[in-house]
């Protein structure tokens, strides 16, 4: 594999940065006047892309839950419609849909990626799915949190698993070699995806065992994954990090990559930040920008081989096209 060293430095190291969940296109649609050039209001913009020599950043389309059932899909293309004429619509932005287009970038080019986090905006249309994935879509989480047509979410008590119609989603996600993003399911649906997805990532998750939270992933998931050549994006999420009141540190996110690495995971772990979709941060790891800062603590920690593989190569490599 041949692939360009591009964008950060840090201390003589080439730092590629591939970051599989922030919420941008969902900020931009609950405010409009919002700049991704160098809003103060957004965790990722375009400066702080740049600044932190970003590789590939996704922009997950998010549906809030107040949108009525039969507005969903029509938001679901606003985003879409965001994410070309606000994101790669600026200088030196490109949408990337495969390892030949990430290959294709020029050092001074940002990649985005289109992902969609849970099905509410699809409801039971198989063909409103194609149509996303027309539209560019390359990763496709199948619930938020709740009940949706496909399965349940993490926080639905029923804890059921996929429905007929979401076998039929992950089927069509298989044969158009998209991820099938296991973020936010029930165990039961987490298990059933196991079964039958070809090409299944969690893109933003933590270890369940360091945190107890039910959005985080248990050590049999986690190696499940890691069977399955899966990827966990380890997210800056404070709930997710740590289950006390105490101001999450970086200290935090290394356990959670620590966690991991103990179950096998080196080569299975990359970094899904879901900035922009949280109200409190990381001490130091505020904004897409402060990845600089994050950096220097990861190779405090850990060999600079690895380092490159949680920052991108994992994610990469697994990239079905």
């Amino acid at each position: 594999m041949i692939v360009l060293e591009l964008n950060a430095s840090n201390g003589g190291m080439v730092v590629r940065i591939f970051d599989a969940h922030c919420d941008v296109l969902y900020q931009l649609f609950c405010d409009q006047h919002l700049s991704f050039e160098r809003s103060t209001s957004l965790h990722v913009t375009y400066d702080g892309l740049k600044q932190a020599g970003v590789t590939v950043q996704a922009f997950a389309i998010y549906i809030p839950k107040q949108v009525r059932p039969e507005s969903r899909f029509f938001v679901a293309l606003e985003m879409v419609d965001y994410f070309y004429e606000k994101i790669v619509s600026q200088p030196n932005m490109k949408m990337v849909r495969s390892k030949r287009e990430i290959d294709q970038l020029q050092p001074n080019e940002v990649g985005a990626m289109l992902t969609l986090e849970g099905c509410e905006a699809i409801g039971e249309s198989l063909i409103q799915l194609r149509t996303l994935l027309r539209l560019g879509v390359r990763s496709v989480g199948l619930t938020w949190n709740d009940a949706n047509m496909v399965a349940d979410g993490a926080l639905e008590q029923r804890g059921g698993g996929l429905t007929k119609f979401g076998k039929d989603v992950v089927h069509l996600l298989n044969e158009q070699q998209c991820w099938t993003d296991v973020s936010h399911l029930s165990e039961r649906a987490f298990w059933d995806v196991i079964e039958l997805a070809h090409y299944p990532i969690a893109s933003h998750s933590n270890a369940y065992t360091v945190c107890p939270h039910p959005r985080n992933l248990r050590d049999d998931q986690i190696q499940a994954l890691i069977k399955k050549n899966g990827v966990i994006g380890v997210t800056f999420v404070p709930q997710f990090l740590r289950h006390d009141v105490q101001k999450t540190t970086v200290t935090d996110v290394l356990r959670h990559i620590d966690h991991i690495c103990s179950l096998g995971g080196e080569n299975h772990i990359g970094f899904g930040s879901d900035f922009d979709g949280i109200f409190e941060t990381v001490e130091q790891l505020g904004n897409v920008a402060h990845y600089t800062h994050f950096i220097d603590e990861l190779l405090k920690h850990f060999k600079e081989e690895q380092v490159k593989k949680f920052l991108f190569c994992n994610f990469y490599e697994r990239i079905p096209q």
